[in-house]
């Protein structure tokens, strides 16, 4: 169970050290906003060096820069001989960047000696507004694809909005596009990843977006500061009630393997709930 991913500076060793004693299921070591671009080519060598080090019980990823910007490849250079577990692909257009990131790291692996297709995508698919209109388009666009997430910030400056939050919540355009990366994530048979809380300073707007975002469908969710982490996880673990629901609604239909429609606590429940069973108790 992947519910939080911590992003780590790529171009800071002591924030890495913070990040891997934190309780974040995966860290994302970042080679992409929040580093500068004179300091890109050490933060290679630096995220390659974290890699090597490992995080011990948690899997390491890496934002690189956007296919776009020049730097991807040498990002990809850099860091695929030290194997991370993924690839976090920012400022997605279209499943044609997907498939282009999944051909260099056909490349990369076949270089490095290491298993096809060990190295997994989750894309970053609504941070232009061009990304929007592609949401649709992503089954089989890849079999490394393991989810699909969704951003505001750069979304914002792209449409030009002066802001993106009104009262600590996203305003319609960017809750458009939260919904949107559910439903594609959703229809990609792939996971769901909610977006950081930008609030450093705000506990129950962490709170409010982390319990949202699990009540809706997303199984995981970015951070950016090690504080936040404990709090997402707990939004992002089923309660008691909701795994004990999560195996009656398993166990009955165990018992009626050939039933579509079932009764339970006076409630009907089919095989969508089975799915939404499966998925509390991680088997789906």
């Amino acid at each position: 169970m992947t519910r939080s991913l911590l992003f780590v500076p790529g171009d800071s060793a002591r924030k890495f050290e913070h990040a891997a004693a934190s309780a974040a299921d995966a860290l994302i070591l970042d080679l992409e906003d929040s580093v500068a671009p004179d300091q890109k080519a050490e933060a290679r060598a630096q995220v390659r060096a974290m890699l090597e080090r490992g995080a011990a019980g948690k899997s390491l990823w890496v934002r690189i820069n956007a296919l776009d910007s020049g730097a991807a490849l040498a990002d990809l250079a850099a860091v695929m001989p030290a194997a991370p577990c993924g690839i976090v692909l920012p400022k997605c257009r279209s499943r044609e960047d997907m498939r282009q990131l999944a051909h260099y790291l056909d490349a990369f692996e076949a270089a490095a000696g290491a298993a096809a297709g060990a190295t997994r995508i989750l894309a970053i698919v609504t941070e232009t507004a061009q990304s929007l209109f592609g949401l649709h388009d992503y089954r089989d666009a890849t079999a490394r694809l393991w989810g699909l997430s969704w951003g505001g910030e750069d979304l914002a400056a792209d449409v030009g909005a002066l802001r993106n939050r009104d009262a600590g919540r996203y305003t319609e355009p960017f809750r458009l596009a939260r919904s949107l990366c559910l439903m594609a994530a959703a229809a990609a048979g792939v996971r769901a990843i909610d977006t950081v809380c930008v609030d450093l300073d705000a506990p129950d707007v962490l709170a409010d977006e982390s319990r949202e975002a699990f009540r809706d469908g997303f199984v995981g969710k970015m951070a950016i500061h090690p504080r936040h982490v404990d709090a997402v996880n707990a939004a992002l673990t089923p309660d008691a009630q909701q795994l004990q629901w999560a195996r009656a609604v398993i166990d009955a239909f165990a018992q009626h393997p050939g039933a579509g429609t079932l009764r339970l606590d006076g409630k009907m429940i089919d095989r969508p709930h089975l799915r939404l069973a499966r998925r509390l108790l991680g088997e789906d």
